[in-house]
């Protein structure tokens, strides 16, 4: 039987993405165009990148912010929630320019809605990520949203294109996926080793709507160790590369539960699956452990509502599905008996 090639095991989580400000307001469904409605409830919290960063944090992934953040009362409340958690900052504050913010429409039955306006967070100089210090060992997170803005998206690909072979770059492409310039995308596809995107994702890039196929195609075009299709409640696809250079895939559920509020689950989910990968977990471990993190996630009204450690835990210790090949028996997604965390 095939086996999979050792998985990296980061220590490390270097943020190159954007931690802004989520302006969330509760509504019955989204306004008609030209319309107006009063929202139920509304909100101001720190969103963006910052809900990755937190995922990982109460894993217990120490993680540094290595994006940009502006100086104004945007800026001062990221900076607080950063230091909150117990995130490092990289970078001095920019002197002119506050960090951006989103706009977030959250309907009835959890969906959300975003329209974002870009700030300090956006790194548009030559140069900008070279200072960064990476590491062997580290893993460094790129968001689609850093991609896709036409001065600083080519500047960050090429520089996750080319970082070196011993540090695990993990990637999400984000909604605006259709968006982002082939030539940015593509050598950052190839580079990365684990490709993180949900279903409507992953048929922009693979045109095909069925997630399994897609996690297959994109597979084919990556050269790292795995690729995730996440599909909602159901769970995600995992695509995990063996030694042959074949891929294994396999459908890892996720427990059932009521939405509240959908608005990070897909954050949560890649901050617990490479948490996972740093306590050691196979990734259908990992990715069985972010299914659960995202699970409890949409039970919270809130952006940054993912769960500690000790809450996890408490809930996957009540058990959980297993996981299951494509089409298939009881999974073997790492070579052996179906993972656990």
């Amino acid at each position: 039987m095939s086996q999979s090639p050792p998985t990296k095991t980061p220590d490390r989580l270097v943020f190159a993405g954007e931690a802004i400000v989520d302006l969330v307001m509760w509504v019955p469904a989204l306004p008609e165009r030209g319309g107006d409605m009063l929202a139920g409830s509304s909100s101001v919290q720190v969103g963006g990148g910052f809900n990755i960063m937190a995922a990982a944090a109460r894993q217990g992934l120490p993680v540094v912010y290595a994006g940009g953040h502006g100086t104004g009362p945007w800026g001062d409340k990221v900076r607080t929630a950063l230091g909150a958690e117990g995130i490092a900052l990289l970078r001095a504050p920019d002197p002119g320019r506050d960090t951006g913010f989103d706009v977030a429409l959250v309907e009835a039955d959890g969906e959300r809605t975003f329209v974002t306006s870009l700030g300090a967070e956006t790194l548009g100089e030559p140069g900008a990520w070279d200072a960064v210090p990476v590491r062997g060992g580290d893993a460094v997170y790129v968001s689609g949203y850093g991609l896709v803005a036409p001065e600083s998206g080519p500047i960050l690909g090429a520089w996750a294109a080319a970082l070196p072979p011993d540090v695990l770059l993990f990637t999400d492409p984000g909604p605006l996926v259709a968006d982002i310039p082939r030539a940015v995308l593509e050598p950052v596809l190839n580079r990365c080793d684990w490709w993180s995107c949900n279903q409507r994702e992953a048929a922009l890039l693979s045109r095909t709507s069925d997630p399994v196929e897609a996690a297959r195609r994109l597979a084919g075009r990556t050269g790292g160790e795995g690729v995730i299709v996440r599909t909602g409640r159901s769970g995600c696809v995992l695509a995990v590369r063996e030694d042959t250079g074949q891929m294994a895939l396999s459908l890892i559920p996720a427990p059932a539960v009521v939405a509240v509020d959908t608005t990070g689950a897909g954050d949560a989910h890649s901050g617990v699956f490479l948490a996972g990968l740093a306590a050691a977990l196979s990734p259908a471990g990992a990715a069985r452990r972010a299914n659960a993190a995202a699970a409890l996630t949409v039970t919270r009204a809130g952006p940054a509502t993912s769960p500690t450690r000790a809450e996890l835990d408490l809930f996957l210790a009540a058990g959980g599905p297993p996981a299951t090949t494509a089409g298939g028996p009881p999974a073997t997604a790492a070579g052996g008996p179906a993972a656990t965390p």
